[in-house]
């Protein structure tokens, strides 16, 4: 039986004439299509060996090399949809760009620029002179400049500043800032040495004073912006950190972390610190992240006194650490929306989804919902409010009222259902709360509700596509 089912595999030759793979051959690689082709024939031949299958159809060979030609052609890194409702999805890509951000990236992708040309002198420039202006108009600061990541930016200004001395830092400040990257890590790779004080809830300014040595570097203050600690505690204030760095003569260093540039308790939310506010107070040098609640792409940011900020210029490290054009593009085409509150919120999607009127994801739940409701009548649609995230290690007790579609099914279970959606061929991630799939409006956008509703279509009513 065994010899009978072998011989009747079809052969490549055979089944690149055929029309449904010849069809492949002019939308893919031929090599991608020759590939698939072998892999499924020899996953049918391992199955007739092991007994797994009892016949075998030409056509089925076709319709699973097809399923396999077309994941081959699937890019790694994609496009998913976030129904998650949690904005700043670490593991989904964090802050989406703005139009306008886009379209410079693109910009300088597809052409020749002045990455480190200087056009009016005519010769050599500085790729950081393309951001720093900015920067510094948007956060007040004497100086700037970007490196590739936040973890990168506390690196390089603990390195310039304290190798071979002491940064001293609250206990309650020594934070995890996901992937186990943790700061007293990031220091230690910095050169600088660890000096803790004080308690996780409390600590006092004396604490900071009793410690200052003639080793000391740096004073270091770590925002907590991923997790709070509540009822008995205590914080020296920015105020007294600067007032003792400058009587002692010590730079004053914070990571901000999320790098929020506007002041979100207008809106409703728990007041997180700015950058200006950092640097209105006379922090030395604040690092924070572009792709948090700036809104723009990765990136490790640093402002603040331009003493400071030329020395890191120089660092030998920020070579290895340096952003490439894109980043530098992206970021300014963020940056630059920012000189109007008002089209910060229009055009920053970080900024537009969380400040979104609940009115208005009502709205758009009813919008998908008749559209889902047109494509099946297999499950039961229904809208309700709940709560977003903001994600990303930011304001970690916020909770924001949000619209939802929850979808429920005599079929399939709630883990079934998000595994189909999360496995098709544009990623659907949702969340599941008492055996129900859940749809967050305040992450999805119009332009991808017809594949949401065709994909909980094809659910109900599989479709073989050659």
């Amino acid at each position: 039986m065994n010899r009978e089912l072998l011989r009747s595999l079809p052969k490549i030759d055979e089944l690149l004439k055929e029309e449904a793979i010849e069809h492949q051959l002019e939308n893919s690689m031929r090599i991608l299509v020759l590939d698939s082709l072998r892999e499924t024939i020899e996953s049918y031949r391992k199955a007739i060996l092991n007994d797994k299958i009892e016949s075998i159809t030409k056509e089925a060979v076709i319709i699973d090399a097809i399923k396999l030609i077309r994941k081959k052609n699937i890019p790694k890194l994609r496009k998913i949809i976030n129904a998650t409702g949690t904005v700043l999805h670490t593991n989904l890509g964090r802050a989406l760009l703005s139009k306008s951000a886009i379209e410079k990236v693109i910009n300088v992708a597809e052409n020749y620029n002045n990455l480190e040309y200087d056009i009016e002198k005519g010769k050599r420039g500085s790729r950081y002179s393309h951001i720093e202006e900015i920067l510094m108009k948007t956060t007040g600061a004497e100086a700037a400049m970007v490196v590739n990541n936040n973890a990168a930016a506390v690196m390089l200004v603990l390195d310039t500043l304290s190798r071979d001395k002491e940064v001293i830092v609250s206990r309650g400040q020594l934070v995890e800032i996901g992937g186990s990257f943790r700061i007293p890590e990031v220091m230690k790779f910095s050169g600088a040495n660890l000096v803790e004080v004080g308690t996780t809830n409390r600590t006092h300014l004396y604490d900071y004073e009793d410690n200052i040595t003639e080793n000391t570097g740096v004073l270091l203050k770590v925002h907590t912006s991923n997790f709070k600690v509540m009822g008995f505690t205590e914080e020296v204030s920015i105020e007294d950190l600067v007032k003792l760095g400058n009587d002692k003569d010590i730079p004053v260093v914070e990571d901000i972390g999320s790098g929020v540039l506007i002041d979100y308790s207008k809106y409703g939310f728990v007041h997180e610190p700015t950058v200006q506010e950092s640097i209105k107070k006379g922090i030395d040098v604040v690092t924070f992240s572009g792709d948090k609640m700036l809104g723009g792409p990765q990136a490790g940011i640093i402002v603040g006194k331009k003493k400071y900020i030329d020395r890191m210029k120089k660092n030998q490290l920020t070579r290895a650490l340096r952003t490439d054009k894109m980043t530098l593009a992206a970021l300014e085409g963020t940056l630059l929306h920012y000189l109007e509150e008002t089209e910060a919120i229009k055009n920053i999607p970080t900024l537009s989804m969380l400040l979104c009127e609940t009115s208005e994801l009502k709205k758009r739940a009813q919008k998908l919902k008749r559209k889902l409701q047109t494509k099946t009548d297999k499950f039961t649609f229904t809208i309700e409010t709940d709560y977003s995230m903001v994600g990303g290690g930011s304001m970690p007790t916020e909770k924001i009222e949000t619209y939802v579609i929850k979808v429920k099914s005599e079929i399939y279970t709630a883990p079934q259902i998000e595994e189909i959606l999360r496995l098709s061929e544009v990623s659907i991630i949702v969340r599941i709360n008492n055996n129900e799939v859940i749809l967050d409006l305040r992450t999805l956008f119009e332009k991808d509700y017809e594949i949401i509703a065709e994909t909980f279509r094809n659910i109900a009513a599989p479709q073989v596509m050659i």
